[in-house]
């Protein structure tokens, strides 16, 4: 069965801020605790986590799946999802792969540079500040967090660059009290919303670089594809 459109796409985008540098913030509009955030994640050469991520449309749960996170700086991150069924997403620094070991066909993309920084999770696989996605950052008061003790915070993004803005988009960040990314949750067009939620973070794992090769079964189609756009990334 093929994933969501929206989800992929959002990882697409992801994949293309991964080996992009962090540059200087013209702002400092981030409270302390994610401050210390995302200084601990930029501090690391490897991450690895568990992730649960949720597909809505209209409040409505569509899709389920989970998996594990590989991430390797500069430029490389791995996701295997398990559940429901088996497939990768894979950076290897010069292409983004996903691959479905059923359907036997893996979709190949050149993982050239974006200047897009507004995508919400380019701090974890870039470096980068916060303060460089988020126009504005504040506490979501109105949001109840998943686990006890966390902090929500609402990250209004800034406008797409040379446009004006259009309306506010924002997303959610929940940290936990030690400092760990807990979930995103992030808005899409039309009523569509994916959340990936994160538990088991590993820090500087021994990671093998094989782990960030794709090296095709016997067998595999492979499919050169074009980089969509991003829906509901943009103003």
């Amino acid at each position: 069965m093929p994933l969501p459109c929206a989800r992929i796409v959002f990882l697409f985008v992801v994949a293309l801020l991964f080996a992009v540098p962090p540059s200087a913030s013209t702002t400092e509009t981030i409270p302390r605790s994610l401050g210390t955030l995302e200084e601990r994640y930029r501090k690391a050469a490897t991450l690895q986590a568990t992730f649960l991520e949720r597909y809505l449309e209209n409040g409505r749960e569509v899709r389920v799946e989970s998996g594990t996170a590989y991430f390797l700086r500069p430029g490389k991150m791995r996701w295997e999802y398990q559940q429901p069924e088996k497939t990768v997403f894979l950076v290897d620094g010069k292409y983004v792969w996903f691959y479905a070991p059923a359907d036997r066909t893996a979709t190949r993309m050149p993982a050239r540079k974006s200047e897009d920084w507004r995508t919400p999770i380019a701090f974890l696989t870039t470096g980068m500040k916060l303060s460089r996605i988020c126009s504005e950052v504040g506490l979501a008061q109105e949001e109840k967090p998943v686990g006890a003790g966390n902090l929500v915070y609402r990250c209004v993004l800034h406008a797409e660059p040379g446009k004006p803005p259009s309306g506010k988009q924002a997303v959610l960040f929940e940290v936990t009290a030690q400092n760990e990314l807990a979930r995103i949750v992030v808005p899409q067009e039309a009523g569509l919303q994916i959340e990936f939620a994160f538990r088991n973070w590993v820090w500087n794992p021994g990671l093998a670089k094989t782990l960030f090769e794709f090296n095709p079964p016997p067998g595999t189609v492979i499919v050169n594809a074009v980089l969509p756009e991003a829906p509901g990334m943009r103003q």
